[in-house]
């Protein structure tokens, strides 16, 4: 017996209305880090959503955010995030989702994800398309970076690691319509899905965050690869673009594995070429800032490769 997406956009509605049921509330607030925090319910939406799917589908394994792996005996494997956007949650900012994934032997077949406060369900089957609450999602048509609007996310180790994703961060916000941060990844795959914005890129990110609004990026028209543009964009350690066109050159420091621009990819093949055309003259310009701020970077070619792409995986 195999989920169906009905059946898992009612589980995933129900833990939302377990999240709304504490938002503004006097609720316990924990720290995993310094800046990560869980609240008490993160814990409750994700013991319901473990409660469901352990009793009727016992064999299959799940990576949860807060209970970490639970082994099954079969290629079916479920990504839980019980609220992403803990942080905004936990200071009343009315931006947070719950995501559930589902992949079988590898593929994401099915994916919701539910903002509760604005009753907004993102739904999508393998094959079948994307919708939100019924209607059919499809991705920005935008295909100029200065129309586009993009969202990026940090790490929580953003003051003790090189690669913070603040350069990137700075280069695309000089040479976009804009860069957001929103503080909820699924939400912004789903954001990019509908359309609402261009691209979303971050360096470290966790299955349970995208598995669900990846498969929503591609059903909407968007693509989705790891940065060598292959199709494994949830094996860790990874990283996470969408809706993107990818430019992987040589002139960062070789520490600095994703090196990004976004695009939607519903377009035909004829526009590729003049793409990587625009995405060179693109990072051309940015080189040459950078350059003239660290010399020592202007060693090598500006683009070695631009390919067609959505979720990067360093």
């Amino acid at each position: 017996m195999k989920p169906t997406l009905s059946e898992i956009e009612i589980w995933t509605r129900q833990a939302g209305k377990i999240l709304l049921s504490g938002f503004e509330q006097d609720i316990q607030i924990d720290h995993k880090s310094e800046i990560d925090l869980v609240t008490e319910m993160d814990h409750r939406s994700e013991e319901f959503l473990l409660d469901v799917i352990r009793r009727r589908y016992p064999d299959d394994r799940i990576i949860a955010e807060e209970s970490g792996v639970i082994q099954g005996n079969n290629g079916c494997v479920w990504h839980i995030d019980p609220l992403d956007g803990t942080v905004n949650y936990a200071h009343g900012i009315p931006f947070f989702a719950v995501s559930l994934g589902y992949v079988e032997d590898g593929q994401i077949t099915l994916g919701v994800v539910f903002d509760p406060v604005r009753d907004e369900c993102y739904t999508a089957q393998l094959g079948q398309g994307a919708y939100l609450n019924g209607k059919r999602l499809q991705v920005s048509d935008a295909d100029e970076l200065i129309k586009s609007l993009l969202v990026t996310g940090f790490p929580y180790d953003i003051r003790e690691r090189q690669e913070n994703n603040l350069d990137h961060y700075a280069n695309f916000s000089l040479h976009s319509q804009g860069v957001r941060r929103l503080g909820s990844a699924a939400l912004d795959l789903c954001y990019v899905a509908a359309g609402r914005l261009e691209g979303f890129w971050e360096v470290e990110i966790q299955s349970y965050d995208i598995a669900a609004g990846a498969l929503i990026v591609e059903e909407a028209g968007g693509m989705v690869t790891d940065v060598h543009g292959g199709p494994d964009f949830l094996t860790p350690p990874c990283s996470a673009a969408s809706a993107i066109m990818l430019a992987e050159r040589s002139l960062l420091p070789s520490s600095t594995r994703i090196i990004s621009w976004m695009y939607s990819s519903n377009r035909s093949h004829s526009l590729l070429t003049s793409g990587s055309m625009f995405i060179a003259s693109l990072w051309q310009g940015i080189t040459t800032e950078t350059a003239r701020r660290s010399p020592s970077w202007a060693k090598s070619e500006v683009l070695e490769r631009a390919t067609w792409s959505g979720a990067v995986c360093a």
